[in-house]
């Protein structure tokens, strides 16, 4: 390619995300496109990092090639120049000539596997006498990451001591300490919320004496879902003084267990603990910095509890649920289990206006954003946006260096008058099952962007009923050669074989999220492609994308139904 001209004015734009998106060569301006030689050469990392740099890589979340509009959170001027490019970028680009025709450079079929496949976990509920007697049969779990290291969290896990199964997303912003220990906590919080007053005290009782505790949760982790073991002991701390005021509460009167009740208490808790921890510090300098990340950073939950036909999804944030439903005829339709907390919603702009006073009815949502910051209405952590102004102050000032030193942290937002402004109290949603209610998709906004909730109940309820190979091809209303027809139909053909075969529905959706064409189907190229992307660019085009698919036992609910 030739040598590039002087740096345009303004902001290099970069397309949003599409399905049917050109990749690279027709949708990029020319600037950008003199990039992806250089990743054929491997040379780009070594050009992209000496033209920019970032002091709170963590933290920081604005590039001035990604629009406002692709991030979760903006950052204010005061402190978006920290991470910029250096002054004359340009200069770095001109330093080599490179083949004005290079070759083409795409990821093999095993390579494209290979990476779509690291992260990906599947669980079969054991069967008894032959029999599955659970309504989950099991399920499929995937994520693909964007942001370095990436920012998203899931969790399952099976109720011990009480019914159920519980199933995670978060969604992490301003670095993944939020989302990480909200991964490990949650799902103890809303089993100890669950738990009857006997089931408590016995605990405690264990606790006091030194006796061995009765496990509550039997995790279902892939390698890569780590706990922390350093912050264990805290956590657990934390988790004990909750369960102590249960006790002292509930007096065993009453055995009745309001679910959506639990949800919500363990949601508010387990933040007020992230908050309390925060202010409190610990003697332990790695322990004291760690809370004070997990505070200051911010998460998204979506959560589902599935015991027998009930199903109750709590939600904090924009990830989303959705169920996937056959109709007689087999089509499919998709039913959605939850609420995004956003500017969109109407009901939550109104609930954020009225719990503030009518002079700041232009300040609390500006440019679609909370104060003009942060996209999701509601979060755990986010103490910005929670904390007095002179708490905040007050913390940094006596935290570690680490936080006192950074600009982010300091910040005070702006039109900060009566916080607070976020809340992580979740919308519950009941549903009882039905045996058309096949499957239900649990996954962060990363997939939400990318394709549409019929588009995902399709490809998801085709794939695990086996029909996706059977279906007419759909064009779209496009105009299709013949000869793009036979590209399609041998596409499908290719598809067929062991090489592309998938085992994990999450894996099947974030092939098809990432590299649909306009017609709707997997093309290998711009898969390659979006997958190719090093660090530094594939946040640009896509976010994180954490995807659960819990299959249900359709004989087993339609048991349950006719029971009644």
């Amino acid at each position: 390619c030739s040598r590039p001209r002087a740096a345009p004015s303004g902001i290099l734009r970069i397309p949003v995300r599409s399905s049917s998106l050109p990749l690279f060569s027709d949708a990029m301006p020319a600037p950008t496109q003199l990039f992806f030689p250089l990743i054929r050469n491997c040379e780009l990392s070594r050009i992209y990092g000496t033209a920019c740099y970032c002091h709170h890589k963590h933290l920081c979340c604005s590039s001035p090639y990604i629009p406002q509009s692709r991030l979760r959170y903006t950052p204010h001027p005061a402190y978006a120049t920290f991470c910029r490019p250096k002054e004359n970028w340009w200069q770095y680009t001109q330093g080599r000539r490179y083949a004005s025709t290079p070759q083409k450079f795409y990821l093999t079929p095993p390579q494209v596997n290979s990476i779509l496949k690291a992260n990906e976990y599947s669980f079969k509920v054991p069967e008894f006498d032959g029999k599955n007697v659970s309504s989950i049969l099991g399920f499929d779990s995937n994520q693909l990451p964007a942001n370095a290291p990436i920012e998203d969290r899931r969790s399952a896990a099976t109720c011990l001591q009480t019914r159920g199964m519980l199933l995670g997303v978060f969604d992490g912003h301003a670095g993944c300490a939020c989302s990480q220990a909200v991964s490990e906590r949650l799902f103890y919080y809303i089993a100890v919320s669950l738990l009857p007053h006997e089931t408590l005290l016995e605990i405690e009782n264990a606790v006091e004496s030194g006796r061995a505790l009765l496990p509550i949760l039997q995790w279902h982790k892939h390698p890569n879902d780590y706990f922390s073991k350093e912050a264990s002991k805290l956590y657990f701390n934390s988790l004990r003084t909750y369960w102590q005021e249960l006790i002292d509460l509930n007096t065993g009167e009453s055995t009745d267990i309001d679910v959506k009740e639990a949800l919500i208490n363990a949601f508010k808790r387990l933040d007020n603990d992230i908050s309390l921890e925060a202010q409190v510090g610990d003697p332990n300098s790695f322990l004291n910095y760690l809370v004070l990340r997990v505070a200051f950073s911010g998460a998204t939950a979506c959560v589902a509890h599935v015991d027998g036909v009930d199903l109750h999804v709590a939600n904090t944030g924009d990830s989303r649920a959705m169920l996937g439903v056959q109709e007689e005829d087999g089509s499919w339709s998709a039913v959605t289990l939850s609420n995004d907390h956003n500017a969109q919603n109407e009901r939550e702009l109104e609930r954020l206006k009225l719990e503030h006073p009518k002079s700041e009815a232009k300040s609390v949502v500006k440019q679609d954003r909370l104060l003009g910051l942060l996209m999701p209405f509601r979060a755990f952590g986010d103490v910005k946006f929670k904390w007095s102004i002179d708490l905040q102050k007050r913390v940094i000032e006596s935290g570690p260096d680490q936080l006192n030193d950074n600009e982010y942290t300091k910040f005070i937002p702006p039109n900060y008058h009566t916080p607070p402004y976020l809340t992580a109290e979740p919308e519950v949603t009941y549903h009882r099952l039905r045996p058309q209610d096949k499957f239900l998709v649990l996954a962060t906004d990363g997939l939400w962007e990318t394709m549409h909730r019929q588009d995902v109940v399709r490809i998801v309820g085709e794939y695990l009923t086996g029909m996706h190979h059977q279906q007419p091809i759909a064009v779209g209303g496009y105009k299709v050669t013949l000869g793009q027809m036979h590209g399609l139909l041998t596409e499908r053909r290719t598809k067929m074989s062991s090489v592309f075969e998938d085992q994990n529905a999450a894996t099947h959706l974030i092939r098809h999220a990432v590299g649909n064409n306009e017609f709707g189907t997997v093309d290998h190229e711009r898969l390659s492609k979006m997958l190719s992307l090093p660090e530094e660019l594939a946040r640009m085009y896509r976010d994180d994308i954490t995807i659960i698919v819990v299959q249900f036992n359709s004989h087993v609910v339609g048991a349950y139904q006719n029971q009644e």
